[in-house]
């Protein structure tokens, strides 16, 4: 901007990797005369110093880039510190990940009107998974699978300013920590590396056996397909048997017996007590067996063969010895957290990402995780809200240097079992509810109503 150009420019290369520092991923280019914005895989370190030292000294030197009669005046065009101080990239678009989202952009945006927020999602469209067992009944829902399924872009790229929000669809597939980096694996441009100050990893967990509609474990396209599949093999089974008697599997018989009468519908699970001894699996029982649902209890299939009978007929081979023939066979055992593309040192020994008290993945900095992908202390849309709420505060909190606070996780654990779209188990504490009250709270909906709020952000 009038400024002649240098024909030698001296380098210094302390200020250099001081601003890197700042300015993730992207290399300092002093050679040209220019900040070049051109992407860089590592940085070496400088001891550490103080935030307030290397704010001063980055500040200093940007204003000396922009003020010396030697440097073209291109430092106007790059983003200020402070825009990429906060810069919170979100892993993932479910329960946990929209909350944490919606949270910062409706809220935090007020008082702090830089901040950038970037949704990285394998799903194009949020999974209202709760109500994934009445998902596999045609016509149960009232506007089908668009009571559970709702595209995230839109609403999201349209309720906020651009500068503030950016959508990412893609599979992260690798994070460093160092780098300050996560790696996506998009549909249309490949591998694409998105940079961040405050990162939250909300990846949920996957289904146990693939193919089954409970989680959004894979993109929109496939989890519609796996809805659609286990539908029609439902429908067109006279036998069906659910494996698992956690909450899944029971509402899964349940349903299915509800919308079915004719059918044999058959409960398998390895525990003596179903829903994991919950003071209310006495009570569950019962109503199962009023309803004519089969229990089988203290086995697991060690053996599924769907391809010997050239009729289909799947049979079913059992750890106390026996076996039975069945038409449709549905897991619901088990989940498995989606961390496989997270450094190992972040996890527990069982795949699940470690946190601490404030949801902070520890070994790290900046940080933070939510939902199933933790499970703590269970897994949960009770704990997931929390999770988002303490997340979203403490990510506000860490912009202005101020103590972290532990996570508020409901003080009364609540429990609601629906048994098909009439009736229902539950508990408030110790103390039981009636089916009435369990029917008007979930059994009446699924709560399918709440799928637009998270997508919209009017949950929040």
């Amino acid at each position: 901007m009038g400024h002649p150009r240098s024909t030698s420019t001296p380098r210094h290369p302390a200020r250099d990797v001081a601003l890197s520092q700042l300015l993730p991923l992207h290399r300092i280019d002093l050679s040209s005369n220019a900040l070049a914005h051109t992407p860089l895989k590592a940085h070496r370190q400088l001891p550490s110093r103080p935030a307030s030292e290397e704010r001063t000294q980055t500040m200093s030197f940007l204003h000396s880039c922009a003020t010396h009669p030697n440097t073209r005046a291109t430092v106007a065009n790059y983003p200020s510190v402070t825009d990429l101080d906060q810069v919170v990239v979100v892993v993932g678009g479910s329960l946990g990940g929209l909350a944490v989202t919606h949270r910062l952009l409706k809220h935090a945006r007020r008082r702090h009107p830089k901040i950038k927020v970037v949704l990285v999602t394998r799903n194009s469209h949020f999974y209202w998974n709760i109500a994934s067992v009445r998902a596999i009944i045609p016509g149960a829902l009232r506007r089908g699978t668009d009571d559970v399924l709702r595209a995230i872009e839109p609403e999201l790229v349209h309720r906020y300013p651009s500068d503030n929000v950016q959508y990412v669809a893609g599979r992260a597939i690798r994070l460093d920590p160092a780098a300050k980096t996560v790696s996506v694996d998009t549909p249309t441009y490949g591998i694409r590396l998105v940079h961040y100050t405050h990162l939250v990893l909300a990846t949920g967990a996957d289904a146990a056996v693939a193919g089954m509609p409970w989680k959004a474990s894979s993109t929109y396209e496939a989890l519609l397909g796996d809805i659609r599949e286990t539908a029609d093999l439902v429908q067109r089974a006279g036998h069906v048997t659910v494996a698992g008697g956690g909450p899944t599997g029971v509402e899964l018989a349940a349903e299915i017996k509800a919308a079915y009468p004719a059918k044999t519908v058959l409960l398998l699970h390895l525990g003596a007590q179903l829903l994991g001894g919950d003071s209310t699996a006495p009570l569950v029982e019962r109503e199962l067996r009023a309803m004519g649902v089969e229990l089988h209890k203290g086995a697991k299939a060690t053996s599924v063969d769907r391809e010997s009978r050239p009729d289909g007929t799947i049979v079913v081979t059992l750890s106390d010895g026996g076996s039975f023939e069945t038409d449709a066979y549905l897991s619901t055992s088990g989940q498995v957290p989606n961390t496989r593309w997270m450094p190992k040192n972040l996890l527990t020994d069982k795949g699940y990402v470690d946190v601490d008290d404030c949801m902070r993945v520890k070994g790290v900095d900046n940080i933070w995780a939510v939902g199933d992908v933790v499970s703590k202390p269970k897994a949960g849309l009770l704990n997931t809200e929390a999770h988002a709420a303490c997340v979203a505060k403490n990510i506000e909190l860490s912009f202005s240097n101020k103590d972290q606070e532990p996570v508020k996780l409901p003080t009364t654990d609540v429990f609601l079992c629906t048994l098909g779209p009439d009736r229902g188990v539950g508990r408030y504490g110790s103390i039981p509810l009636p089916s009435f009250v369990v029917w008007a709270l979930k059994s009446r909906s699924l709560a399918t109503e709440r799928t637009s709020k998270y997508v919209k952000g009017s949950m929040w």
